[in-house]
């Protein structure tokens, strides 16, 4: 029979098991915790920091049209339009060749300055219309209290290019695009925003600079991120004359 005093003693015995099962005791109670199966435990998710664009706030009113020029000269505008203003366009631009990108489309829209309005302590609209083509106008649209910072850009598109722009028959497309996809269904959870709709609706109310006549708008189309077109109606906008069907 063997005995401690021919292999190890009683007291280095005591302290080698105490040792080992120190060592093991963290590996079965992980073993423990996830199961027979050994689930892994969930990595941890880094936190996306929320990007700040309140230095916009400062161009809002007074006075009461805002501060658009200065805005359009702020440094940090047109990075703001190309980060968030990436869906591809076909509407503005050359007819043959490349088009311009969607952010040096909304800012050729917004070229001369319309106004900057605030409502809500939230939302930003800024109006514009293209350098020497006023029918041809452009809303920005921020939500700075989103989650992250949710932007729409519209403009208002001449269509009927035998009529002369300030013609009451001369027919208009509304594009809109968004850095996120909304949807036009008033029962889904990413719907147009309802602040967003007012802006809008305000905006085509509104003849443009030197007219005397409200735009015939007879299209519109939303665009998502990656640049799929959903044509909306009326009812979805509340803006008349967007069908391009007539009604009996």
């Amino acid at each position: 029979m063997t005995t401690f005093s021919n292999s190890i003693s009683p007291r280095r015995f005591i302290v080698f098991t105490a040792g080992l099962l120190f060592a093991i005791a963290p590996c079965l109670a992980s073993a423990q915790l996830l199961g027979p199966e050994g689930i892994p435990a969930k990595e941890k998710k880094s936190k996306q920091r929320r990007e700040s664009v309140e230095w916009l706030w400062q161009y809002s009113p007074p006075p009461a049209d805002g501060r658009e020029n200065e805005l359009l000269q702020d440094p940090r505008f047109q990075p703001l339009l190309k980060k968030y203003l990436t869906a591809p366009q076909a509407f503005w631009g050359p007819q043959a060749g490349v088009r311009r990108s969607l952010a040096d489309t909304a800012f050729d829209f917004l070229a001369v300055p319309g106004t900057v309005s605030a409502e809500n302590d939230r939302y930003l609209t800024i109006t514009g219309c293209v350098f020497h083509f006023c029918s041809n106008r452009g809303l920005l649209w921020v939500d700075l209290n989103a989650p992250q910072p949710l932007m729409a850009f519209a403009a208002i598109d001449w269509t009927t290019e035998n009529q002369p722009p300030d013609d009451p028959a001369s027919t208009y497309t509304l594009w809109i695009f968004t850095d996120q996809a909304l949807s036009p269904q008033r029962e889904d959870s990413n719907r147009i925003p309802s602040a967003l709709l007012k802006s809008l609706q305000q905006w085509a109310a509104k003849p443009p600079a030197g007219s005397k006549h409200r735009q015939n708008i007879t299209t519109a189309v939303l665009v998502d991120p990656d640049g799929t077109p959903h044509e909306l109606s009326s009812d979805v906008l509340g803006i008349n004359g967007t069908d391009t069907k007539k009604k009996d």
